[in-house]
């Protein structure tokens, strides 16, 4: 556990990428097997220990110290495993009589933990995986307890992190791979491509990287591709000779996989959201992978694609009711094609792409599958009018593609462009302040607006729009905190309600009606643009305005 816990610690306090790449590449070479393959899962989120929950965490703390002493260190921490891992006594400050057995855990017959073969005091990274794995959710208090007591603050911090399952270290799970892909002088894309495939602690991939076999895929099994993605176009233009334009909807990014008979789909992250999207997937019966954009149909927009505050609805759920899937009906507009059958067609210029998806796409299910079209603009001025015009509620704006770029994993300069639409703002009342989390934890860096139900002086009241805490400085935020701690009214735990006198300028893609919240509307993408200290609170922004805009 100590060089894990060494790693996580130096990559807190690391900020440059290619910093943080050499640490975990340096600590994978140094590392034996399975140790560097379960903190592998841990940098990935691919670690999986469901007997620890962040409530057993807290009662554990809550009956060794005064609860009102951890909930004010958590508040001011801001994270609560280092919270619980500086606060955590030692056993015999506790008042606990325990005898330990040959590996130092907690012993005698209540022990969720059998001595080991294991000789000596140091716990490993396999041993606690081994154990948080295998105990069941009656037995985790005593044996999280047991191992909180043998380790120092730096290792107990690192436990409890890969126990909860969030790191917010400052990693990536694209940036874990890279360094193992750098580290072993691999291709990042390969490693990705591998990753899906295979479980922790990633023996096979370990020994492939040594030169002991070949890539560890089996073929029957519906594997990840890594997405072609785009950069942003900053300024200038494109000749619409060489590129192609079509819509960028406002949806997930999917890949459909479909090999031996078995379909799976994939975000652009790798994640299988199979089991969230049931009926695209139980649609999706041709060998292939696909690539395209997944949309629910809304009854206001006629059986087209809905907002993403509709698709929001079916996110994340790992059982979707019938009342779920009539209400908000998933399909996926389709944009490319990587393999057509065994056919790998990730080499053909897009153009051919294009035309082989075409052929495909009629024998899909057309309740569950459609084209993305291509726009009709005969010049990049033209172009330019109807991005320009496009406010449809699922439309965020217009993806550029190279008409003789091949589908290459990552982003690839001149390929393909995404040209958002121009952002909608409004101007705000700040309502509430939060404590941020990491380096932000000690300061209020997330605050919730609102904007007025009608004119303030005819007795309108603020309701609450949107929270944001992107898209200003750390000079800006230190700004921000000394009005949020001379202006507050009321105090709830972490959050201050302050004064209504500061008006934010917020930038937001757009704005849907949402019964989630009291004002009715819900903002997608919001972040401060600046702050407007020339502006009084009275004069900001109505909410009979903000529906103007919903889409």
């Amino acid at each position: 556990m100590h060089a894990f816990a060494a790693l996580l610690d130096s990559l807190i306090y690391t900020r440059g990428r290619n910093a943080k790449l050499k640490l975990i590449a340096d600590y994978l070479h140094a590392t034996p097997d399975p140790d560097r393959g379960w903190a592998m899962a841990a940098l990935t989120g691919d670690l999986d220990l469901p007997a620890v929950k962040p409530a057993l965490i807290r009662a554990l703390i809550e009956a060794r110290v005064d609860p009102v002493l951890f909930r004010m260190s958590r508040d001011y921490v801001g994270d609560t495993a280092e919270t619980v891992a500086l606060l955590w006594p030692a056993p015999a400050e506790q008042g606990v009589s325990t005898s330990l057995d040959t590996n130092g855990m907690m012993g005698g017959p209540s022990s969720p933990f059998a001595p080991s073969e294991v000789e000596g005091p140091v716990l490993t990274l396999t041993q606690a995986v081994d154990r948080l794995r295998a105990i069941s959710r009656s037995d985790a208090p005593a044996a999280l307890a047991a191992m909180l007591d043998r380790l120092d603050a730096e290792e107990r911090f690192a436990l409890l992190k890969m126990a909860t399952g969030s790191l917010r270290i400052g990693v990536s799970a694209r940036l874990a791979k890279t360094a193992l892909a750098q580290g072993f002088g691999l291709e990042v894309d390969a490693v990705e491509e591998l990753w899906h495939g295979l479980s922790p602690p990633y023996e096979p991939l370990f020994a492939w990287v040594r030169g002991e076999g070949a890539p560890p895929t089996p073929a029957d099994t519906p594997v990840f591709r890594s997405f072609m993605l785009a950069h942003p176009l900053e300024d200038g233009a494109v000749d619409l000779a060489d590129y192609a334009a079509e819509w960028k909807w406002d949806g997930i990014r999917v890949q459909l996989v479909h090999v031996a008979g078995e379909t799976r789909l994939y975000s652009r992250t790798g994640d299988d959201v199979t089991a969230s999207f049931p009926e695209v997937a139980a649609s999706f019966r041709a060998p292939g992978v696909l690539d395209g954009e997944l949309l629910v149909k809304g009854e206001a927009q006629g059986g087209e694609a809905a907002s993403f505050n509709a698709l929001q609805q079916r996110l994340g759920r790992k059982v979707v009711s019938s009342k779920m899937l009539a209400d908000y009906p998933a399909f996926v507009r389709l944009y490319d094609i990587l393999f057509d059958g065994a056919e790998d067609l990730r080499a053909l210029p897009w153009t051919q792409r294009r035309a082989r998806l075409e052929a495909f796409v009629p024998a899909l299910d057309p309740d569950r599958f459609d084209l993305s079209q291509v726009i009709d603009a005969a010049s990049f001025t033209e172009l330019e009018a109807v991005r320009a015009g496009a406010r449809d509620a699922a439309i965020e704006g217009v993806m550029l593609k190279r008409r003789d770029s091949p589908y290459v994993a990552g982003r690839r300069a001149g390929l393909w462009y995404k040209w958002k639409r121009e952002p909608l703002t409004a101007d705000c009342v700040m309502m509430y302040a939060q404590r941020g989390n990491g380096r932000r934890s000690s300061w209020y860096s997330d605050y919730t607006f609102g904007c007025w139900t009608a004119p303030p002086e005819s007795g309108g009241e603020l309701l609450p729009v949107g929270k944001a805490y992107q898209g200003i400085t750390d000079q800006e935020i230190a700004e921000l905190d000394r009005f949020v701690r001379t202006h507050t009214l009321h105090r709830f735990g972490p959050v201050r309600e302050v004064e209504k006198t500061m008006v934010l300028e917020i930038a937001f893609d757009s704005i849907h009606a949402s019964a989630r919240h009291k004002s009715g509307l819900a903002m997608r993408f919001p972040r401060i643009l600046r702050i407007r200290l020339d502006k009084p609170a009275m004069e900001a922004d109505r909410l009979e305005t903000l529906l103007k805009l919903a889409t």
